[in-house]
């Protein structure tokens, strides 16, 4: 039996959700107002921001003569700036409060020294045969939600000249514009990835899908910082105007640590309306490299597309050394699902930026003075997989997001060793390196989110898990396959074959009864081991569960988690 290694960092602590419509009686709101009351100078100096969900929570909030600052209708929330005194005395009135924490964007790898080759992503993704068709993109809107996009030439114009930008919608100011609105650089590069029109030095486009239109929703400020409340914001506008400009596509290319399972992170059910509306959401795995449950929210939603990273190895025209880039993040998810779904170029990937952009003057060694910046992360690993959704849709617009996924996925290429094994396992590199080509004609249907309920998922009626289990010797396989086993990281230096993919050795295909995405229910959950339940003694609730050292609201609270375009990492 091969072993792939992979480890086990944490246990895990499960907590059944119990969804309760609560009602409102004015006694209560009284009561909970008069346990409430602090002198005005303690208010004012421990304001805190928060989400707020529950019915009728407008009303509730007015009896505490609390201003809301952002309606979310998308969510069923709004967000207020309340005194720390008061959120146990909300609490007791029935309303769900969530810290309106910061985010930063998700992937600022290292930019890369111009000494070194700039890697092809159209090349390494097999997206060149698309071109040479003229298949480009053209009718499909993308939406970036980033730090804004400035309209350089290869991004304002298409491949054939035409202007192909609608504007800016800022979540921050809640203000729509024509101008750009953009001085940090990730979210022009990331969209330059996906769609930049002009050519490379071999006459290739660099963009992915070059005829796509964008629409830019600013949701990060100039130093990469966000929050929760003008994501999901930008989010919402994003679905609402969904048919008025054919948005078809949304890329994220940011993370932030998990703080609660997926399902109750208000962020990550803005992201499940958007695909339920029909919007395929593709997103970063995150840059926080080896280890397991790496995989941070957004990227933790079962039923989008979530992107890790590859890199060539410095060599553009030898696919036989490309590897997964040491800072791409690993899964599974907490709640058992193998993230991610595909891996993507994302190593030292030339992208448009001006020289005096923050990262440009942060990192000027990275520039190449006129306006491109090399740089590294699985953002731009995301903005690939993008583009490659925009040319899919562009020739098939009746595809839904999890159509589109299910091809992506079976028409990736899994790295392989010299024997034809799985030289890494799928919390790595999820279904294989991307192929744009094959995913274009493919014609694989229903093997995406098999057992998934997106609408009761959002109403709270039932939730789901994934697939993955660890046996008696802690190790990871997938339900009804024990043979694969993997119980640590395999090896990150080395070259692979991205071949076909045929499940391991035909054992676990897509199309087989058991796919890697099927989800159960949790009140069919039979825990991580099949024998051992998952309050028995390698359950959730053991000695290192997650409200324990790791807890949802401890040592890892709201206030601690960062969203970001993300972190920087070492250039691969």
């Amino acid at each position: 039996m091969k072993r792939i290694s992979f480890s086990i960092t944490a246990g895990l602590t499960l907590v059944f959700a119990v969804v309760v419509k609560v009602t409102w009686d004015q006694q209560s709101i009284d009561t909970a107002v008069s346990q409430s009351a602090v002198s005005s100078q303690t208010a004012q100096a421990t304001l805190d921001s928060y989400i707020v969900q529950g019915v009728d929570a407008p009303a509730v909030l007015q009896q505490f003569n609390i201003t809301i600052t952002h309606r979310l209708p998308i969510i069923n929330a709004v967000v207020v700036d309340i005194p720390k005194n008061l959120v146990s005395a909300l609490r007791q009135s029935g309303l769900k409060l969530t810290r309106n924490h910061s985010v930063k964007l998700d992937g600022l790898a290292w930019g890369q020294r111009l000494s070194y080759s700039e890697a092809s992503a159209t090349q390494m993704a097999n997206v060149q045969p698309l071109h040479d068709q003229r298949i480009l993109g053209d009718g499909v809107t993308m939406v970036v939600l980033d730090t804004g996009v400035k309209s350089m030439t290869g991004i304002r114009h298409d491949a054939y000249g035409r202007h192909r930008v609608y504007g800016t919608y800022n979540a921050i100011t809640n203000k729509t514009s024509m101008n750009d609105d953009e001085n940090n650089g990730h979210g022009t590069h990331v969209a330059s990835i996906a769609m930049n029109s002009e050519f490379d030095s071999y006459g290739r486009y660099y963009g992915v899908a070059p005829n796509a239109r964008l629409i830019s929703i600013k949701a990060f400020d100039d130093q990469g910082a966000g929050s929760y409340a003008d994501i999901i914001r930008g989010l919402q506008w994003a679905i609402y105007f969904k048919d008025t400009y054919n948005i078809r596509v949304l890329n994220l290319s940011f993370s932030a640590a998990p703080q609660s399972y997926y399902w109750d992170d208000p962020l990550n059910q803005a992201v499940m309306r958007a695909w339920q509306a029909g919007i395929a959401v593709v997103t970063s795995a995150g840059n926080s490299g080896s280890g397991a449950f790496g995989i941070g929210v957004p990227g933790n939603v079962p039923y989008v597309i979530t992107v890790g990273a590859v890199t060539d190895n410095y060599t553009p025209d030898d696919f036989s050394d490309d590897r997964i880039a040491k800072f791409s993040a690993n899964g599974p998810t907490v709640e058992r699902f193998i993230k991610p779904e595909v891996v993507a170029p994302g190593g030292h990937l030339m992208g448009l930026m001006e020289d005096k952009m923050h990262l440009a003057t942060a990192h000027p060694e990275f520039h190449d003075g006129g306006k491109y910046f090399m740089m590294s992360g699985t953002s731009q690993a995301s903005a690939v997989v993008a583009g490659v959704v925009a040319l899919m849709i562009s020739q098939d617009p009746s595809l839904t997001p999890d159509d589109i996924k299910c091809r992506l996925m079976s028409a990736a290429k899994p790295a392989r060793d010299s024997e034809g094994q799985w030289a890494y396992s799928p919390f790595q590199q999820g279904a294989g390196q991307v192929d744009a080509f094959a995913a274009l004609n493919s014609t694989a249907a229903n093997c995406a989110n098999r057992g998934l309920d997106i609408a009761a998922d959002l109403n709270g009626t039932e939730h789901f898990a994934g697939q993955t289990m660890i046996d008696e010797n802690n190790e990871f396989y997938i339900r009804g396959h024990q043979q694969y086993t993997w119980n640590s990281f395999g090896e990150l230096n080395g070259g692979y074959q991205w071949q076909d993919y045929d499940g391991w050795n035909d054992a676990i295909g897509w199309n087989d009864a058991i796919g890697w995405g099927d989800a159960i229910g949790w009140n069919d959950a039979i825990g991580w081991n099949d024998a051992i339940g998952w309050n028995d003694a390698i359950g959730w609730n053991d000695a290192i569960g997650w409200n324990d050292a790791i807890g949802w609201n401890d040592a890892i609270g709201w206030n601690d988690a960062n969203i970001r375009v993300n972190t920087w990492v070492e250039q691969e």
